[in-house]
């Protein structure tokens, strides 16, 4: 019988688990490397990873999918349209624009702020109106980590969050005058 090689050192099968424990061990020293002494984009001018938008999608629409409510607690009317628009000025405008203002700085959010009064490139979807009204009202409440939305759960009551909720689910419809009007003061 012949005698295995023992030349180079222990067998195959030992070296093979040897390099795979060092790749473990190697993978996240040189992604702590990358994250503190290299430029990772971290800036809101920065060029994003590759599929960044994509990867974060997935599980934003999943959670959203289990937890919205299908449907709101109550109808549409000129006072809800109202309500909504006043609250809408004073708390969303700023980075998601008015009627026929866009926000001075919401392009330049990374991720870049939807401007919620404007017609998307394709088709007469204006802002979020083809969205469950569901997944605004999800979106108002608990805000969207790492892209300037926050969370108004604690600031707006149930009921003034539906309001905005309805009132951008109808942002292509028309609206009564006085829901336009508040719609289209400057902001102070």
């Amino acid at each position: 019988m012949k005698r295995a090689n023992t030349k180079y050192g222990g067998n195959t099968l030992s070296k093979v688990l040897l390099g795979f424990i060092l790749a473990l061990l190697l993978i996240p020293i040189c992604g702590f490397a990358y994250l503190k002494f290299g430029r990772p984009p971290v800036a809101v001018a920065d060029t994003p990873f590759p599929y960044e938008k994509q990867i974060v999608k997935i599980p934003l629409n999943a959670r959203i999918d289990r937890e919205m409510l299908k449907s709101a607690p109550f109808g549409t009317s000129e006072d809800v349209f109202e309500s909504g628009a006043r609250i809408y000025h004073e708390q969303c405008s700023a980075c998601h624009g008015d009627l026929g203002a866009d926000s001075d700085f919401g392009a330049h959010m990374y991720p870049s702020a939807p401007q919620l009064w404007r017609k998307h490139r394709r088709g007469n979807v204006v802002g979020v109106s083809d969205d469950d009204v569901g997944e605004t009202y999800w979106k108002v409440a608990n805000g969207i980590r790492l892209t300037g939305m926050s969370s108004f759960e604690h600031t707006l009551s149930t009921t003034q969050m539906w309001d905005v909720s309805l009132l951008l689910k109808n942002a292509d419809q028309p609206l009564p005058d006085p829901v336009t009007a508040i719609l289209k003061q400057p902001l102070k």
